[in-house]
């Protein structure tokens, strides 16, 4: 299992590009967080900006799709694309996003 981090500019878009991710069947969850503050270093400055995070819930075999599916949809030139092994998940939680992404949920 992964745990994939991106980030949007507005809720909106978190919105749009979480349910495209849940449509395609490329995560089991999406869970947006509020609103929160984004410091970076972008075009030659640091930037401040407001972000939404977003904690993307799937399997390995889905990365590179999920990955792509990101980066066709996303507003930012360079969106954050970041996966997090889980080393440690209840049996029953990676049961369901398993039986979600392989059709069976």
């Amino acid at each position: 299992m992964l745990i994939v981090l991106t980030t949007t500019a507005t809720g909106e878009e978190a919105q749009r590009i979480a349910n495209g991710i849940i449509e395609a069947k490329l995560a089991a969850c999406v869970q947006i967080l509020p609103k929160m503050t984004s410091v970076y270093f972008w075009e030659g400055k640091v930037q401040t900006e407001p972000e939404h995070l977003l904690l993307i819930k799937t399997l390995e075999e889905k990365f590179d799709a999920l990955s792509e599916f990101i980066r066709t949809n996303h507003s930012y030139d360079v969106p954050e694309i970041v996966a997090i092994d889980v080393d440690r998940v209840s049996e029953d939680y990676l049961s369901w996003i398993s039986s979600v992404l392989n059709g069976k949920g």
